[in-house]
């Protein structure tokens, strides 16, 4: 059993992802989000902590006593990326994951559409940032890059940092199933994978 951070957890992969983790795992959560209204709580198993990313004190207090902090989030990446980083120093966490996207290193082959990549897509610079950042710290990090989500089957297949992209969607469920898994049993430490339904 070990204590994970959702980061995020009101979003639609943040959302899956804990309720995949309380499904199938005996881990203890605390979710973290700007809008806990929301958030219905299971009280043996679950913490809610309202915050901003941006704030690195608010972070590493929901941090304290933390073994992983999971990351799903929108907006300014790099920033984000930056504080959490910061708040998991001050807090003495090393173990992140951290979703972005596919196609940040130009890893999507013409066949599923190359117009995807950040070459094309200036979107992607943001994701791609954060990822720079990520790398260049001294965190066990895994970082994610998810296919466009989608809510169709869960088989998937993962591809390394340099390896093309594999299919173009994958489900929520699927990234949920990753992210157990590397939290859980410290699968993929200090990589850049992608994650894709098979084609």
């Amino acid at each position: 059993m070990k204590n994970i951070l959702i980061i995020g957890a009101t979003g639609s992969v943040g959302s899956t992802t804990r309720d995949y983790f309380l499904a199938n795992s005996a881990d203890q959560l605390t979710l973290f989000a700007r809008h806990t209204n929301r958030i219905n709580a299971q009280q043996d198993r679950e913490t809610v902590i309202q915050g901003d990313v941006t704030n690195v004190d608010q972070l590493a207090a929901a941090m304290a006593g933390q073994d992983v902090v999971f990351a799903a989030l929108s907006g300014n990446l790099k920033a984000m990326a930056e504080s959490i980083i910061a708040a998991m120093h001050q807090s003495q966490v090393k173990r992140l994951i951290f979703i972005t996207s596919m196609g940040i290193y130009n890893e999507i082959p013409a066949y599923l559409g190359a117009d995807g990549n950040v070459a094309s897509n200036p979107m992607l610079r943001g994701y791609r940032a954060a990822a720079d950042v990520i790398e260049a710290s001294d965190l066990d990090y895994t970082i994610v890059r998810p296919g466009w989500f989608d809510n169709g089957g869960d088989d998937y297949e993962v591809t390394q940092k340099g390896e093309p992209f594999g299919g173009h969607n994958v489900s929520r469920r699927a990234i949920a199933d990753l992210v157990m898994h590397a939290a859980d049993d410290d699968d993929y430490l200090k990589a850049s994978v992608g994650i894709n339904r098979p084609e």
